[in-house]
């Protein structure tokens, strides 16, 4: 199923603005919390979130990233294996305003994930 996620924003580098339009409070899938390296926080906050599916590929990859964060390599990688089988897919928006594939960031997230590059806090998403 192919779906439009708005209010979804996957950084890779540093947190980016969103725009009114793409913002949404019924879909916060912890993007605040995880720019601001609050991890715990944007973990608790997805995991509460009643509008957001437990396939949601949104939640999938940001719960991935917060578990990474955490230093649980393993729930971030079930995270991030879900998101890329799910048969949910959406496109979502990158901070440069490219729309990618959940599928395709899935991997990204798993490549970066086997290289060690959640140590840091340089990915936030929304």
């Amino acid at each position: 199923m192919l779906m439009s996620l708005s209010a979804v924003l996957i950084v890779f580098a540093q947190p980016a603005a969103i725009a009114p339009e793409c913002a949404s409070e019924s879909a916060d899938v912890g993007y605040e919390a995880l720019a601001q390296g609050q991890n715990e926080r944007a973990q608790r906050e997805i995991e509460a979130n009643p509008d957001l599916d437990k396939n949601d590929p949104s939640r999938l990859i940001n719960l991935g990233i917060a578990y990474a964060r955490q230093g649980d390599e393993a729930k971030a990688r079930e995270m991030f294996e879900a998101a890329l089988q799910s048969s949910d897919r959406a496109w979502l928006e990158t901070a440069n305003g490219e729309w990618v594939d959940s599928r395709h960031l899935a991997r990204k997230a798993t490549r970066m994930l086997d290289r060690g590059e959640f140590s840091s806090t340089n990915v936030a998403m929304r």
